[in-house]
């Protein structure tokens, strides 16, 4: 593995998400990009769980942006950009409100709305691997 990638093994994925947080100390904005059932969402479950969410975390794809609260009252976004048409649908929702707070921004299909993403954000790669596992690549 090179330093800016992570193995994920679905028998070992919460592990793989302290690791992820671990590294990323202080980022609160990720986007996820990958093939449709690389495991996105699977992976933003258990980051949220390392996180402390005490919502049920579920894919966003309808509702656009999914709102969870960890333990310690701290906001998680999640959104799924997947149906988005047109830049003015983000818009319309605040998208770029969301990413002025603190809270913690994940974002699957974020090649959607690409053009409104802050500096900030940190792009992460899902490749599926033969044997099943998957590589975080940042």
């Amino acid at each position: 593995m090179k330093k800016n990638q992570i193995l994920v093994k679905e028998h070992e994925i919460i592990d793989s998400a302290r690791r992820f947080l671990d590294v990323h100390k202080g980022d609160r904005h990720f986007a996820f990009y990958g093939p449709m059932g690389v495991g996105k969402t699977t992976f933003i479950k258990a980051l949220c769980f390392v996180l402390g969410a005490k919502d049920l975390v579920s894919s966003p794809t309808f509702a656009i942006v999914n709102e969870y609260y960890t333990r310690d009252n701290l906001s998680i976004y999640h959104f799924d950009f997947y149906r988005i048409k047109t830049i003015v649908e983000l818009l319309d929702i605040g998208f770029d409100e969301y990413c002025q707070e603190e809270a913690f921004c994940f974002i699957e299909w974020p090649e959607k709305g690409e053009e409104l993403l802050p500096d900030d954000f940190i792009k992460i790669n899902l490749e599926e691997q033969p044997d099943g596992s998957r590589v975080l690549s940042f």
